[in-house]
């Protein structure tokens, strides 16, 4: 499962951008910059989990409301997953740099929930 492997290597540099890069300190990443880099590798992890699973090709991404309803359909527990992973990596932290470890956290876990839950299918 080449997509697996794919993902799990997003949420590793995500992971290690964060480590290596943001200086963490009293709870909070200071530098949003990496911040954003490391939601936006995270996120894209999720997707590429997702688009092997749905036999997606990379000729462009579908929207955020495809994958949603496609899960949906699938497994509303994951399509929680999916949702709450969307709004702290790819939306708080890539976009907004939201600097809370604690945040970025469930947001690594809902993305590591959703990669195994593909890798089980």
């Amino acid at each position: 499962m080449k997509h697996i492997a794919e993902a799990n290597r997003y949420i590793s540099n995500a992971k290690e951008i964060l480590r290596e890069k943001a200086q963490k300190e009293d709870g909070y990443y200071k530098d949003k910059k990496y911040v954003k880099l490391a939601g936006h590798a995270a996120y894209s992890g999720v997707l590429e989990a997702l688009d092997g699973l749905f036999g997606i090709k990379k000729k462009g991404r579908k929207s955020v409301d495809w994958y949603q309803e496609e899960l949906s359909k699938i497994d509303k527990k994951i399509l929680n997953s999916f949702n709450v992973a969307y709004d702290a990596l790819h939306l708080s932290m890539g976009y907004d740099g939201t600097k809370s470890v604690d945040f970025a956290n469930i947001g690594f876990k809902e993305a590591e929930k959703i990669i195994n839950w593909v890798a089980a299918k």
